[in-house]
């Protein structure tokens, strides 16, 4: 089968997406399929199986990803094309400009690479926009995953807005509109939990026949306890990006705030380095943990293992999610799981059996969470042993692929079928 994937943007270190593409295009290519990705810049990390296709873009953002290419490596007259300087001044307000302008260049690669490559199937990675609209039209299947609805990040972001212009940014800045259209004229829709299938089917108002669910996997070769390495005593680790508000960094920080005169502890954000972050860094000025955090900046898959392997406690503070990789990765590396409720975690940490659950959006639930824990070692060595047990049994790469293969098959069928003359 020959399967053309779609990553608007994304690498192994800028959320989940990356890892979602890295992963399951390998374990594709791995089960003899022949796998290509059209990408745009931040560009993803592939196997060396998988044939990358990427596309420049001239968005507000790509200058940051890559400054040298923007500004010195291509013709700077350029950036004044009517396109392109549309490009760049929208992207900067609107999350849809850059979800449109990379589906419209991508269809155009797709018609292009078709005059070589015959495609079985189109594989969309959650950009949801017009030009992978236009690419069902144009006779291929489209099948297109979901890790979870953007109105839900909206929701949560109004909630925490502070002021009506950022409620008004957050608004502007969402693609849930588009993404609602072309998500119900896709052949197949794939999420990644029941939590995330139940979002969409109400957000998107996809028809459930429309849905299949294939969890993600983890890699259980890298994400793995490592011998050797001591756990550094009252050690908390938060993996994700703060400035997500559907994150929960805040209700953290909140809950720290209430511990730090009775707890002795220190809390570690892989996050994106201090100096690009505005919500964090605040709060953790405001509650005077400066000395008691740090901020690690992107790190590598190995130092990542590591500093799952020191950490005494990893804590999930989000509002929801549509899997939860970091409460995945962090159990199969052997390390206990305090997370919330929120969307899909409970498919991912049973409580009190593999991990620790708590509401979501409740800071005094987390520092009660944080107080059981860090003063309970037998504890957190019982939920650490079950947590790695069962992300080994359950999440699988390989097993996901084969799972959506069925699903691509089922597409493939379906578009025969309509393609059919009525008797």
């Amino acid at each position: 089968m020959k399967i053309c994937f779609l990553m608007y943007q994304g690498n192994m270190y800028s959320g989940g997406q990356g890892v979602y593409t890295y992963y399951l295009t390998r374990e594709l290519a791995r089960l003899g399929h022949e796998v290509h990705v059209i990408a745009g810049p931040p560009e993803p990390e592939l196997a060396e199986e998988v044939i990358p296709h990427y596309l420049p873009s001239h968005s507000y953002w790509s200058y940051f990803y890559d400054r040298q290419e923007f500004l010195f490596r291509r013709n700077p007259l350029s950036h004044f094309h009517p396109v392109n300087f549309y490009e760049f001044v929208s992207t900067r307000i609107a999350l849809s400009s850059l979800l449109l302008n990379f589906s419209v260049r991508a269809y155009l690669k797709l018609r292009e690479l078709s005059r070589e490559h015959r495609f079985d199937v189109v594989h969309d990675n959650q950009t949801l926009s017009y030009g992978i609209w236009l690419m069902r039209r144009s006779g291929f299947p489209v099948v297109a995953t979901v890790h979870h609805p953007l109105t839900i990040d909206l929701e949560n972001a109004l909630r925490q807005a502070s002021s009506p212009y950022e409620k008004a940014r957050r608004i502007l800045w969402s693609p849930w509109v588009m993404q609602q259209v072309v998500a119900r004229r896709l052949d197949r829709v794939i999420v990644v939990s029941h939590a995330s299938a139940r979002s969409v089917e109400r957000a998107f108002r996809v028809l459930p026949e429309s849905l299949r669910v294939v969890h993600n996997g983890i890699d259980t070769e890298i994400f793995r306890p490592l011998d050797g390495l001591e756990r550094r005593p009252n050690e908390i680790l938060y993996v994700g990006n703060s400035e997500d508000r559907n994150k929960g960094a805040r209700y953290l920080l909140e809950a720290l705030d209430m511990l730090k005169e009775e707890l002795d502890f220190h809390v570690t954000f892989v996050d994106n380095v201090r100096s690009r972050l505005k919500l964090a860094p605040r709060l953790v000025r405001d509650f005077g943990l400066s000395s008691r955090l740090a901020f690690t900046g992107r790190v590598c898959r190995e130092e990542l293992v590591e500093l799952y392997n020191r950490a005494t406690l990893v804590v999930c503070p989000s509002l929801y999610e549509g899997f939860g990789l970091p409460a995945a990765e962090a159990m199969a590396c052997g390390t206990p799981v305090l997370a919330t409720t929120g969307g899909a975690l409970p498919e991912v940490v049973e409580h009190g059996r593999t991990g620790w659950l708590v509401p979501p959006a409740d800071s005094q639930a987390l520092a009660e969470g944080i107080r059981l824990l860090l003063g309970a070692p037998e504890l957190r060595e019982r939920l650490a042993r079950a947590g790695c047990q069962a992300v080994r049994e359950r999440f699988g790469w390989r097993r996901a692929a084969q799972e959506v293969v069925a699903v691509y098959e089922e597409a493939m069928a379906a578009r025969r079928s309509s393609a059919r003359p009525a008797s």
